[in-house]
């Protein structure tokens, strides 16, 4: 499996518009496009002082799969219009790592 890892950074005033647009409309978008080999998408958030980081992770199960998304330059951040305007920088490029051990844990704790 790999995980497709990319950073983008924007205002504290923006940083609600950005997920709200990420959750209506860009996620939306990237599942609509019925890419074999997609499993999932995470979003997380971090507050700093002056501006806030959004990390999106997605999961594929084969570089082939990312390169079906995204095409042969597929290091290439997908970033559409819209989300450019309400962001301040973001990574040009994601990163992608392969998967070589998942522990997953489903314990209920008292």
């Amino acid at each position: 499996m790999i995980k497709r890892i990319w950073h983008g950074w924007t205002t504290p005033e923006n940083a609600d518009i950005y997920q709200q647009l990420l959750h209506d409309h860009v996620f939306p978008g990237i599942e609509a496009k019925g890419i074999p080999g997609h499993r999932s998408i995470e979003l997380l958030r971090r507050e700093h002082e002056a501006e806030v980081e959004f990390v999106v992770i997605m999961a594929f199960d084969s570089l082939q799969n990312v390169i079906d998304f995204q095409g042969q330059d597929y290091a290439r951040a997908y970033i559409p219009e819209e989300a450019r305007k309400v962001l301040e920088r973001w990574d040009e490029h994601a990163s992608h790592y392969e998967i070589k051990e998942l522990r997953k844990y489903d314990r209920i704790d008292p």
